[in-house]
């Protein structure tokens, strides 16, 4: 199924000696650059009529543009009626509760039963949309909010706030190993690990990445965080906490085997030993809706894994002290 687009303007004098792409993207600002511009190419620009397909054909003003095309679905994949934890709905967005082992995109290992087949049950138009509206994703086993796109107006308008880093802010809560004094900053680039291709590491080579971290509560051997992620790089906490020596507890690639305090009981061994993924929750989501503007905001209760372990860092913290490491 392709979505029909139609839309047309006059170009205003003052846009007059800039280049048609500038010109449709300022024009028509709920569709991006690159896609105005494959517009162009495929032939369905007009301008006063006549087909224009240069992007960089300057334009004197005055002029009458139109644009008819069409919008096809980038891929087949299967809807399916997997359940979805929706915290907000409307005609343009939908935020979710993602839980853990539900992986977002179909891909390697994971050819069905993602997130992304969800939404095409839930609701099918939204095929039309790249990636079915995905702006951003959670690894399998990290649970909290996601937002996703119902329009591509709404798809265009976040990926935009996403990558100014304006207007969207998403928080997190975690549990690494080690105890911490206080907050901080880590300001380090993430690129492919050099060997082990499923891995991210620091790389001078990398993307910026960005993670802001403070302290919500310190037990004996470990500390709960609030993070706050400034970029959006794969693995981008779990990698930068690892990186400053506080890897997640329960992380399978960057935690490393549990590290038992000193007197630690065996009741509390077992629950750190039984934490089979990366406690990491996407705890907050704030955003300016792409179609309003109004300012929103959600929370996801911490799940209840995440809940028992911090219970039992309390009951060993109490039972043992901070200083008996």
């Amino acid at each position: 199924m392709a979505e029909q687009i139609s839309l047309s303007a006059e170009v205003p004098v003052e846009l007059g000696g800039k280049r048609l792409d500038q010109i449709l993207a300022q024009l028509f600002p709920d569709y991006s650059r690159s896609r105005i511009k494959t517009w162009i190419l495929d032939d369905m620009v007009q301008v006063d009529g006549l087909t224009f397909n240069t992007p960089k054909e300057k334009l004197l003003g005055g002029e009458h543009v139109e644009i008819n095309a069409q919008i096809e679905a980038p891929r087949e994949y299967e809807a399916q009626d997997i359940a979805l934890d929706i915290v907000y709905e409307d005609d343009d967005i939908l935020v979710i509760n993602k839980p853990a082992g539900l992986v977002v995109h179909p891909g390697a290992g994971n050819p069905d039963g993602t997130v992304l087949n969800a939404l095409l049950h839930h609701c099918p138009e939204i095929e039309n949309i790249p990636r079915a509206g995905i702006v951003h994703r959670l690894d399998k086993d990290t649970t909290g909010l996601m937002v996703v796109a119902k329009t591509l107006p709404a798809q265009t308008h976040l990926v935009a706030a996403l990558q100014k880093r304006e207007n969207f802010t998403r928080e997190y809560e975690a549990i690494c190993y080690g105890t911490m004094t206080a907050g901080g900053m880590v300001d380090a680039p993430i690129g492919r690990h050099a060997t082990k291709r499923t891995h991210m590491a620091v790389n001078e080579f990398g993307k910026p990445a960005v993670t802001h971290y403070r302290v919500a509560e310190k037990f004996r051997a470990h500390t709960r965080l609030r993070l706050r992620l400034e970029s959006g790089r794969t693995h981008q906490i779990r990698v930068h906490m690892a990186h400053i020596s506080h890897p997640l507890v329960g992380d399978p690639f960057y935690g490393g085997r549990p590290r038992p305090p000193k007197h630690a009981s065996e009741e509390f061994m077992a629950t750190l030993r039984g934490f089979k993924r990366q406690a990491l929750h996407a705890i907050k989501l704030q955003l300016a809706h792409p179609i309003t503007g109004e300012q929103m905001r959600w929370q996801a209760p911490v799940p209840e894994d995440m809940v028992a372990l911090t219970e039992a860092l309390r009951q060993d913290t109490e039972a043992n002290g901070y200083d008996d490491l």
